[in-house]
């Protein structure tokens, strides 16, 4: 795909995706149109910060797909899926990936309250 039409497929993608976030009231929202590092997060990782915001680097990257256990990760956090080639995380209220539910798109961000969530889910 030539690069014009890649950064017209982007602002697309961006523009849907804050008019979704807007309608839905704090649904996902496109943090990047292309992979790369952002806001601290490097290519093929899922990113969670310690509060709902871009200000600070993540507290928790993860690289490898399968079940990431958590432990005293409490409050309102900002969960980023900056993987490639499609590949989804997912929260998860059970230990080992179990009882999961949010689904997180590459390059995109949820605020989620973490005090019920046990695990992060990477996946293909």
């Amino acid at each position: 795909m030539s690069m014009l039409k890649r950064l017209a497929a982007a602002a697309a993608a961006t523009g849907a995706a804050i008019m979704m976030a807007v309608a839905a009231g704090g649904a996902p929202a496109q943090a990047a149109t292309s992979a790369d590092t952002y806001a601290w997060c490097e290519e093929g990782y899922v990113c969670i910060y310690g509060d709902t915001s871009w200000n600070r680097p993540p507290i928790l990257k993860f690289y490898t797909y399968g079940a990431h256990n958590l432990n005293n990760v409490l409050g309102a956090k900002r969960i980023f899926n900056n993987q490639t080639g499609g590949a989804l995380a997912q929260v998860c209220d059970g230990y080992n990936g179990t009882n999961c539910g949010v689904v997180v798109h590459p390059w995109t961000y949820w605020d989620l309250d973490f005090t019920p969530i046990n695990s992060v889910r990477l996946y293909e």
